[in-house]
């Protein structure tokens, strides 16, 4: 079988649906739970249970009660309780077959096969009209998805983002920096987009051959909180889960962002204003960005951008 990775989601033996959110699976796969099957559910399966979607404070709540010996920073689940795992590039054909919607985004992209399907409710076939859709592509291949998505939008062939959408996705992060920041950002990253009235994001993971191009993302010792500018010399993972940012400093080793809002926020090359919590990992210390769900306080723009 193939190893389990991010943006793939898992089922356990109580039919719980979890989506899979990190690279270290080895013995227990990092997860949060997404889906309980219950009576009184508003959405059916393809196998016809119903199931209620669970936010982030609830999915934590109801695994503190039902799966204890989950917790951690995330939910680890055990492989022994994995029943089926679903797995975006293998099911894409048959998300496109059901959705016809999905059929015509995917149109516009000419990818390996492979590297790319769909994850989130599609991928649990749990999907309904308001949802939004969740590209994901892996490896080198999304920097090609990225591009054809940018030359799509230049053609007119996609819409650029309307205002209404980005006051939408702006509203719902609401991230530590303006509006017109935020915008000045996002419109150069090409990792989102609308589509037929729809959201869509196009999401990085990385593929079967550099599943541990990076030691593993854990927990260190929190010194503090700290603002530094730096030059960005690998962002290559930048637009990864968490983005990473190696920067030039003579504190900090590596920037992380946890959340989706400050991934791909900078590029190579570019000096990076960011402000986190200190970690220390062994000879390397971290910036982290995103400790909390929300990330109040904490933040990472593009110095380089935002002074031109």
């Amino acid at each position: 079988m193939k190893p389990i990775r991010l943006r793939d989601f898992v089922m356990t033996d109580d039919g719980c649906l979890y989506a899979v959110s990190g690279y270290e699976n080895e013995s227990r796969a990092e997860c949060v739970l997404r889906y309980v099957p219950t009576t009184d559910g508003d959405r059916v399966s393809p196998w016809g249970v119903r199931y209620k979607k669970y936010d982030f404070a609830d999915a934590f709540a109801w695994v503190q009660e039902h799966k204890p010996t989950y917790l951690d920073l995330v939910h680890r689940v055990p492989l022994t309780d994995i029943i089926r795992v679903f797995k975006p590039e293998e099911l894409a054909a048959e998300i496109a077959a059901r959705s016809p919607r999905v059929a015509r985004l995917f149109s516009h992209f000419d990818l390996p096969e492979m590297t790319w399907g769909c994850t989130g409710s599609l991928l649990a076939g749990l999907e309904n009209d308001a949802s939004d859709i969740d590209m994901v592509v892996y490896g080198s291949a999304w920097f090609t998805a990225r591009q054809q998505l940018m030359n799509a939008v230049a053609a007119g062939k996609i819409p650029a983002m309307s205002e209404e959408m980005w006051r939408k996705v702006y509203n719902k992060r609401v991230p530590d920096i303006s509006f017109d920041e935020f915008v000045l950002h996002e419109s150069r990253k090409f990792n989102r987009g609308e589509f037929e009235g729809t959201y869509f994001d196009l999401l990085y993971s990385r593929g079967y051959d550099n599943l541990h191009s990076v030691p593993p993302i854990t927990l260190g010792k929190k010194t503090g909180k700290m603002t530094i500018e730096a030059t960005v010399t690998d962002a290559s993972l930048a637009f990864d889960s968490p983005g990473i940012y190696v920067v030039d400093h003579e504190e900090i080793d590596l920037v992380l962002s946890f959340t989706h809002t400050y991934c791909g926020q900078c590029f190579t090359g570019e000096v990076l204003e960011a402000c986190g919590v200190v970690e220390e990992h062994g000879n390397q210390t971290w910036l982290i960005v995103g400790t909390t769900r929300e990330a109040h306080g904490e933040y990472i723009v593009s110095r380089t951008l935002l002074d031109q």
